[in-house]
């Protein structure tokens, strides 16, 4: 069986920060990696000590939610998207993922949709395309992306919860001509979610549909460290090594790579 692609998802906040994510991400051996152009809006908390139930301090940095964001106009858009096209060595996947499905753009969705426009312009590989985009402004983005040669991930982030397998079937099958790859993610709140992410797979593995099905919390590594066997198409990566990623449904990109080899996918 052939090995799915692998993209690291880049976390860093600034140019420098995410330049040294990609060189990593090119060492360990990763195929792409995702731009996550929106964190670039984030503004990192400082560590603040907590006081622990066996009365310990211990220094924690708020989750990202909290942190507080840069005004727009604080980027140049055009001129950081071409430092960044300088610096990264991989193909990658440019993404600015709204507040809606889970990211951190602080802005309003035309200026959203703008972005993506400057990154097609300057002919990045891949765009993520979410499929709740209204039908007119995606329809044009991907008209444009088609016609600069770009690849298309057509994406739907459910931040609530997990459908039915049936259901994430149905809109893999739905959507399958907005994407080239057509990307589902979603909350897992217990096991049984991560199951219906794994039972989709299975379904879809028996199509010609080329996708990239995961989950965000424990057990949403199931279809990702299994991704070979079902037939995924890609799978997303971290450089993360914090303990007990594998509760947020992640998986390092070296310990993804030793664990196909070990389980002889």
């Amino acid at each position: 069986m052939a090995d799915p692609k692998i993209c690291v998802t880049l976390d860093g906040t600034d140019i420098e920060q995410i330049a040294d994510e990609a060189a990593r991400a090119n060492l360990s051996g990763a195929d792409m990696v995702e731009l996550r152009f929106d964190r670039l809006y984030l503004l990192p908390m400082e560590p603040v000590e907590v006081e622990t139930e066996d009365g310990e301090l211990k220094s924690i940095v708020p989750p990202e939610e909290e942190w507080a964001r840069k005004n727009l106009e604080e980027i140049d858009v055009e001129s950081t998207i071409t430092q960044l096209k300088e610096r990264i060595p991989l193909p990658v996947i440019f993404t600015v993922r709204g507040r809606d499905e889970g990211g951190f753009f602080p802005g309003t969705e035309k200026q959203r949709l703008s972005i993506l426009e400057s990154a097609i312009a300057s002919k990045v590989s891949w765009i993520d395309i979410e499929l709740e985009i209204d039908s007119s402004s995606r329809e044009s983005l991907v008209t444009s992306a088609k016609s600069n040669g770009i690849n298309i991930i057509g994406s739907k982030h459910d931040v609530t919860g997990t459908p039915s397998s049936d259901e994430i079937l149905e809109l893999v099958q739905a959507n399958v001509e907005k994407g080239d790859i057509i990307k589902f993610c979603s909350t897992i709140n217990d096991h049984q979610d991560a199951l219906q992410i794994v039972e989709a797979c299975q379904k879809l593995k028996e199509t010609e549909i080329k996708y990239a099905l995961m989950g965000v919390g424990n057990g949403g590594d199931w279809a990702r460290l299994h991704a070979p066997v079902f037939g995924q198409e890609l799978v997303y990566a971290s450089l993360s090594t914090e303990h007990r990623l594998s509760n947020k449904g992640l998986v390092n990109v070296r310990d993804l790579k030793d664990a196909w080899v070990l389980l002889e996918y």
